[in-house]
């Protein structure tokens, strides 16, 4: 078959025409009501974009890279297109983090028939246009000299219109950040390249040591009961769905009658988990943090084995991002019990089945973080069992345009009440021990948006997040045997049930409940040293307002 033959300009020009108008539909969506009254200047924003689309693919037009290189954008602005436009999401390098680190069964959910044929229509119709055509390449010095005759008029007239209209485009771009940000391929493209640079800069870091003066208090060391801790790390639980906190549902009917301490307004450091985790476990405040820091300097779960405990991670989720490097570490759907998993994904009742497990081996102050699949997306309704669902009817796909608005929310308050049931499983378990001085603590790594202005799943920039994203719940609970040694009044904690509280806090609250001593600790941010009594406080005290 004769294939048709085109010049590479021409194509040139087609390919840039085509990537700037249909993979971007958000991209100009936002733009017509950012620019609203001012449509001119839009207008003129698109004609600029397009010549530096045109000098830049004109730039690459070279013979036998040409075809990959233009089949590889449109394919890349296809897919960010459909996840753009679909979930309102922005494809950022912390966006990127998590798509490098997604597993094979989380992925799966994100592949729906939507998308498949999204892809088809705007991915691999238009890649195989480009794959048959027979591109007419002049020799070097002539293709030269007639590519910059395109390359330098188009950059010129993108600079022209740049100056133009500069106050309006900077005035709009610095107030809605998320414009250029929906820009399809640029802008998956610049992300993909800011996370490989960081990654690079970050491949041989090694963490200092951190609190090597840890030491338990000596009220723990004198107690005949061992000290049991256990820090449940949520998934995707916003705190707006938590009884609680006010929730119009009854989602949290376990945790209400066994009387927990809960704290409603907590912010998270991240609104992904690659963000959040490796930030609630660092020393670094969210101002300070950044993950090179994080990767440089030994975290909460250093501090404590320091000191002599022992700590150990369950997971359920998709990893512990390097947290858990240095201690012993377990990915429990690698199991993959039939009891609880299914298609490489587990419930989280396996974390209670693990952590009774457990319990027999415990001879000494033990420090358990159990890692949740909690309330991930989309596939709400694969993380509580049948027969579970409180609220009905409920989404039964990953594919939210094939559900209302009211079966997602049916379907994610589902997997809060679910939460709601495992973690008093937790309790009940620990109540059932009291040969160990237990306690709980349950702290959300981000939250969630639920079509909230069109905005689903998390993953947004910090800056642009909704509340939903990192309002996140927290609450904790204290057996008698850990009241016996460390003391902490519950009426106090239920005094601050609504002080502002966020990520920050987790580090040395969790050094405060565990009893451990050390230069590192600041009382300052302990979320529950101003309830604890003095003679449980110890040397926790003669440490508040130590620096880092």
């Amino acid at each position: 078959m004769r294939r048709p033959p085109i010049g590479s300009v021409t194509l040139s020009i087609l390919t840039a025409a085509y990537l700037l108008l249909l993979p971007n539909r958000t991209f100009w969506r936002k733009g017509l009501a950012y620019f609203s009254g001012h449509e001119a200047q839009l207008a003129f924003l698109g004609l600029g974009l397009f010549l530096l689309f045109v000098a830049l693919l004109t730039t690459v037009s070279v013979k036998y890279a040409m075809k990959p290189i233009f089949i590889a954008l449109i394919l890349v602005a296809a897919s960010a297109s459909y996840y753009v436009d679909t979930f309102g999401i922005l494809v950022t390098r912390d966006m990127i983090q998590n798509i490098m680190l997604t597993t094979p069964s989380e992925a799966r959910h994100l592949f729906t028939p939507n998308m498949a044929l999204h892809m088809a229509l705007f991915g691999l119709l238009p890649a195989l246009a480009i794959a048959l055509v027979r591109i007419e390449h002049r020799r070097f010095p002539a293709k030269f000299a007639h590519n910059m005759l395109v390359i330098l008029p188009a950059v010129i007239g993108a600079g022209a219109i740049t100056f133009a209209f500069y106050p309006t485009f900077a005035s709009t771009f610095r107030e809605h950040n998320d414009l250029i940000g929906s820009l399809n391929p640029t802008a998956p493209l610049v992300a993909a390249g800011k996370y490989a640079l960081r990654q690079a800069r970050e491949r041989n870091i090694v963490a200092a040591p951190l609190g090597l003066d840890a030491a338990e208090l000596e009220a723990v060391r004198a107690s005949p009961k061992p000290m049991l801790t256990v820090l449940v790390v949520g998934e995707t639980s916003r705190a707006q769905n938590y009884a609680l906190n006010g929730y119009d549902r009854d989602t949290t009917p376990e945790l209400a009658a066994r009387h927990v301490s809960n704290f409603t307004n907590v912010t998270s450091c991240g609104t992904s988990t690659a963000v959040s985790v490796p930030c609630m476990f660092s020393v670094y405040p969210r101002s300070d943090y950044s993950e090179t820091k994080a990767l440089a300097t030994q975290n909460l779960l250093d501090v404590l084995t320091h000191a002599g405990l022992s700590v150990r991670w369950f997971d359920n989720d998709t990893g512990a991002y390097q947290v858990a490097d240095r201690i012993p570490y377990e990915f429990l759907p690698a199991t993959n019990d039939q009891r609880f998993c299914a298609n490489g994904e587990c419930r989280d009742d396996i974390l209670v089945d693990r952590l009774e497990r457990e319990l027999p081996a415990i001879h000494s102050s033990t420090v358990l973080v159990l890692h949740q699949l909690g309330s991930h997306g989309p596939a709400y309704h694969e993380r509580y069992p049948d027969g579970f669902g409180r609220f009905e009817p409920a989404c039964r796909t990953a594919q939210f345009a094939d559900c209302s608005r009211e079966e997602i929310v049916n379907a994610y308050d589902n997997t809060i009440a679910y939460t709601d049931h495992v973690l008093g499983r937790i309790i009940d378990l620990l109540s059932a021990h009291p040969e160990f001085a237990s306690s709980m603590v349950f702290l959300s790594d981000h939250g969630e948006s639920l079509g909230e202005n069109g905005i689903y799943l998390h993953g947004a920039p910090y800056f642009l997040a909704p509340s939903t994203q990192t309002h996140v719940p927290m609450l904790a609970w204290f057996s008698p045997g850990y009241q016996s040694v460390l003391p902490t009044s519950l009426p106090c904690l239920e005094s601050r049930r609504d002080g502002a509280l966020s990520h920050d806090n987790l580090f040395h609250t969790m050094l405060g409940v565990a009893g451990v001593s050390t230069g590192v600790y600041d009382a300052r941010l302990d979320a529950f040293a101003a309830c604890r009594t003095p003679a449980s406080s110890g040397k926790l005290a003669a440490n508040a307002g130590a620096t880092r």
